[in-house]
């Protein structure tokens, strides 16, 4: 499908939907119970609204808290009481994943009791990844028990955040505080279920969020000179808000900030665009005519599936003159904007 008619598709949100689908595979995959089976009512529907509480101010909050976790990860693992001139190697996926993990963790479902890190974030961490590998293959609908450890895996990941022990925990974000009271209200989920679901919102924070810092990252240190201008761009931004920058002081940049840094969010989406496979997935609810355009349409019938692929476009040489070569921040900003499809819809 020529990927500039997309739109046409998303636009069908009625006739289109992904939710009979994610409720078909994600219980397979993260081990609760079907939502849309009839036993929850409007569960669904309460869990939808949740995802209201990444928006808006809400987002602006969770920003900044990831921001000060990152900082918080990275002086406590790899700075520390070294000088600035000792250099340290190491493998740089390694590094993006315990970043990430544990500042992501940190940030959606907060503190332990004491301290302001989990004492088993490294199991956690190891465990999450040899899950992940097998992710594919849950999704695909594999028996778990055909996947070697991935069925005990799965239990002590989920057996994490049993309701008891995320009682303990503190400041951890409103979104997912407003689930914790969602699926308190449902005695028919057992706690094991319940665990299900916050492990699956895990999942959805880092599953993709980690692949997409390292190749980010990736190509950032494969370019100097956009690293350069990326970080006159900080910089400036910083000076712009009465902000100085020094290595030795935390500071965490408010989501207006972010907002004004039009080259670090370029490399972003070039990152994006040149490592992102992902699919997205709708289902036809009922018979009707999808009309593409003008000139098309075409016939659809309940239950068929259409996958759209946003990599089509993102490699296209008509529109990219060398699509698999990373172009330089500078370029990016001007000719990359518009031509960019969001990974997910």
């Amino acid at each position: 499908m020529n990927p500039l008619l997309y739109p046409y598709i998303i636009k069908q949100g009625r006739q289109l939907d992904f939710h009979k689908f994610t409720d078909k595979v994600a219980p397979v995959t993260f081990g609760y119970p079907p939502v849309l089976s009839g036993k929850f009512p409007g569960l669904h529907e309460h869990i939808q609204r949740c995802f209201q509480f990444l928006q808006g101010e809400n987002l602006s909050h969770l920003t900044e808290s990831v921001m000060g976790n990152i900082v918080l990860v990275f002086r406590k693992d790899h700075l520390g009481e070294q000088r600035v001139e000792d250099w340290r190697t190491g493998n740089m996926y390694d590094f993006c994943n315990s970043v990430m993990f544990e500042a992501t963790f940190l940030t959606m479902y907060g503190w332990p009791a004491s301290g302001q890190r989990h004492s088993e974030m490294s199991v956690l961490r190891e465990e999450f990844v040899q899950f992940d590998s097998m992710f594919p293959l849950l999704m695909a609908q594999v028996p778990i028990w055909l996947l070697r450890r991935t069925n005990a895996i799965r239990r002590k990941l989920i057996s994490y955040f049993l309701p008891d022990r995320m009682s303990c925990w503190q400041n951890g974000s409103y979104f997912i505080r407003k689930r914790v009271e969602l699926l308190e209200q449902y005695d028919v989920l057992s706690d094991t279920d319940k665990a299900a679901h916050h492990f699956a919102i895990l999942w959805a924070s880092v599953g993709n969020t980690i692949p997409a810092t390292f190749w980010a990252m990736y190509y950032l240190v494969s370019h100097p000179e956009a690293v350069e201008v990326i970080r006159h761009e900080i910089h400036s931004v910083l000076k712009i808000h009465g902000v100085l920058f020094d290595s030795d002081s935390d500071v965490i940049l408010s989501r207006e900030q972010l907002d004004q840094l039009v080259y670090l969010e370029s490399a972003v989406k070039e990152s994006l665009r040149l490592s992102s496979a992902s699919m997205n997935i709708r289902v036809a609810q009922e018979n009707f005519t999808l009309q593409l355009d003008g000139q098309h349409s075409v016939a659809v019938r309940t239950g068929d599936i259409i996958a759209l692929y946003p990599q089509t476009m993102h490699m296209d040489p008509d529109i990219y003159e060398e699509p698999e070569v990373c172009v330089c921040v500078c370029v990016c900003v001007i000719s990359h904007y518009c031509l960019w499809i969001p990974i997910s819809f």
